[in-house]
């Protein structure tokens, strides 16, 4: 028997996917082979995965991301002719066509905006350069409301009617220029989807209210449940904590639903990631993101986790989640991790982008300095040679298409080693683009957290194995799914 050997799709349905579309053209071979074999030729791949688990492996097309969970007894006669691989035949250009309209078929549809280069915070691993966070620029409220009518109209001409695109105030701090911020807000209510990524310290009551009020999507950052700890990363310019303002901030946003906790993982608090979960359960934090630190700027380099060190603690905090969830019938979801189950279980309904090769940046979203410079992503502010254009002067169908941005754009896993030759490459997509460009030396090497990766990946095919995934999903993720290929028998 194959075990949960299914693959979900979501359908192309514009009106209520994230996703814009456009055509692509399969990729063609002028080898003579048939294709008749796996493993040979022009044939399918499918690579058999180890994935940890007693009583199963993973079979995996790494071309098209389609798996099987094999019970290891019948390993064998899966990679025989019959059934299994006769109704794979059947099904397999349908997946080769669904990973390449992800890859390769998406228009942006979202903005990281940056209303502000500024900061009151000196965070030891922030990707934005310490003199922009010090002393750069502030757009004005005569500029931000130009940006946004400009990007309004650009929306406009790409999305499906209905689709309203989604901008992310980001930074940086974005409250540092709260004014001008909370005016486009407001001004442009019915034109946005608008989310806030914010460190949380300047957020009064009145602001709360006003964002809550609107039902805008709000993202704190808190590094560790001691505060100790969480000050070792994140603190103002001159030292002190800010532990106990976010907490209040926290406490304030308990019970609104479309709130969220970021963790960036260090050296420096990896080990009390079990301890942190509880913490964000016990406040009833809805979704909380346990992210790896960056490692574009030499600061978060120096604080980074060794791989499996790092495996070893996120994955015990993934078996406590289940743990409060199974207890209090209330989950915790660890938005990074389920992005992985997601794409694993159904490739087109992935919340995040960048888990996929070519990452969203420049495809899915792109950034907005305070300046109006656009960016890939808000990763590259700081780094010129990945400055595209600027939203005042240039048209953003041409930016897209500058090679600041194609670097990234072009950036696939099959040019990357050891990524080519990897089974789950595309479950992973080798992130990130700019902390491999600054790390290792270009966009042809691996991001910082291959093992870590790796780890998540077959801890998720366990999971699956075990009938135990919808633990760590959002309830009601798979809405929009159907099964394309459900086989229980070899």
């Amino acid at each position: 028997m194959a075990g949960g050997s299914s693959r979900q799709a979501s359908p192309f349905r514009h009106t209520n996917s994230k996703f814009n579309f456009m055509k692509t053209d399969q990729t063609t071979t002028l080898a003579s082979s048939r294709g008749l074999h796996f493993n040979s030729g022009t044939g399918h791949t499918l690579q058999p995965l180890d994935i940890g688990h007693a009583d199963y492996m993973g079979v995996v097309d790494p071309d098209t991301a389609f798996w099987a969970l094999v019970r290891k007894d019948k390993l064998a006669d899966a990679f025989s002719e019959g059934p299994f691989l006769k109704n794979y035949r059947r099904k397999s250009d349908a997946f080769a066509k669904e990973m390449n309209i992800l890859r390769f078929g998406l228009k942006p549809s979202a903005v990281y905006f940056n209303p502000t280069d500024r900061c009151n915070l000196n965070c030891s691993y922030c990707y934005i350069p310490e003199t922009l966070r010090r002393d750069g620029a502030h757009m004005s409220k005569v500029d931000l409301f130009r940006a946004l009518e400009t990007l309004k109209t650009y929306f406009a001409g790409i999305l499906p009617s209905g689709v309203k695109p989604q901008i992310i105030f980001h930074g940086a701090e974005p409250t540092m220029n709260r004014e001008t911020l909370f005016a486009g807000l407001d001004h442009f209510k019915d034109d946005f989807r608008f989310g806030l990524q914010t460190n949380g310290t300047l957020l009064e009551d009145a602001d709360i209210e006003f964002l809550t009020s609107r039902g805008i999507a709000i993202g704190l950052s808190l590094d560790s449940h001691s505060e100790a700890i969480a000050t070792r990363t994140r603190k103002t310019w001159g030292g002190r904590s800010v532990f106990d303002k976010v907490l209040s901030t926290m406490e304030k946003l308990r019970g609104y639903p479309n709130y969220s906790v970021i963790c960036t993982v260090t050296e420096q608090n990896m080990r009390q990631l079990v301890q942190m979960v509880d913490f964000f359960h016990e406040r009833e934090v809805p979704t909380c993101m346990l992210n790896p630190v960056r490692c574009t700027r030499e600061g978060a380099r120096k604080i980074k986790p060794e791989d499996h060190e790092m495996s070893r603690y996120f994955l015990r905090a993934m078996d406590r989640t289940r743990e409060l969830y199974e207890k209090t019938g209330r989950k915790l979801v660890v938005a990074n991790f389920a992005n992985i189950l997601i794409a694993i279980l159904a490739p087109l309904a992935r919340r995040l982008m960048c888990d996929i090769s070519p990452c969203g940046g420049g495809r899915a979203f792109f950034a907005v300095s305070a300046r109006g410079d656009m960016f890939p992503c808000s990763e590259f502010i700081g780094l010129a040679e990945f400055n595209g254009g600027n939203l005042f002067a240039d048209k953003i169908e041409d930016v897209l298409s500058t090679p600041a941005f194609r670097k990234v754009t072009d950036r696939k896993v099959e040019d990357i080693d050891p990524c080519c030759r990897c089974a789950v490459r595309h479950f992973c997509g080798s992130p990130c683009p700019a902390e491999a460009h600054e790390m290792n030396g270009g966009m042809k090497y691996p991001g910082a957290f291959c093992e870590l990766y790796e780890e998540q990946v077959r801890y998720a095919f366990r999971l699956i194995a075990d009938k135990q995934q919808d633990a760590y999903l959002w309830d009601g993720w798979d809405k929009d799914t159907k099964t394309t290929l459900d086989l229980t028998s070899l």
